[in-house]
């Protein structure tokens, strides 16, 4: 017997919303992140920004850099450093896929989404993006005028 496959659940923790308007998304994926015990307290608490963060090789390794989880305000001296680098879970095979899409001109790796997935644990979704111009940033802009502008006419109209 099959069992139905039930859906994911996910709890967004922190959402990255300008990426989709400032970069062409190319490919996802999802990394695990290492974290500490008061930082997984500190999202549990829906604290968190990877607005401004990237993902980037070093050491042959792959890090998340400039995102922000706030100390846990009952961490005492255990607590964490908000804006240390976190290292990113993913496979060998995922990790050289993303060094060499990322090696060609205008590539980099934004993070999308921080969430919990249906085991608890944190997951990140990352995206190999390539950077828009500003000419496509005000077609995106329109199209998404016109997107609402139609639903708008068609719920009046019909």
């Amino acid at each position: 017997m099959n069992k139905p496959k039930t859906p994911t659940v996910r709890k967004i923790i922190a959402e990255n919303r300008r990426a989709r308007f400032n970069f062409e998304i190319v490919s996802t994926l999802e990394a695990g992140l290492v974290l500490s015990g008061t930082e997984v307290k500190s999202l549990r608490a829906n604290q968190s920004n990877i607005a401004e963060s990237y993902a980037s090789f070093e050491n042959g390794e792959f890090w998340l850099i400039n995102s922000y989880i706030p100390e846990y305000t009952q961490g005492n001296r255990f607590n964490h450093d908000p804006r240390r680098l976190r290292k990113l879970l993913v496979s060998r095979r995922e990790m050289a896929r993303l060094f060499n899409s990322v090696s060609r001109d205008g590539m980099t790796v934004v993070p999308l989404k921080l969430y919990f997935n249906d085991r608890g644990r944190v997951k990140l979704e990352l995206a190999v993006a390539r950077g828009k111009k500003l000419h496509d940033k005000r077609q995106t802009e329109k199209m998404r005028d016109w997107n609402r502008e139609k639903s708008r006419l068609l719920r009046d109209k019909g």
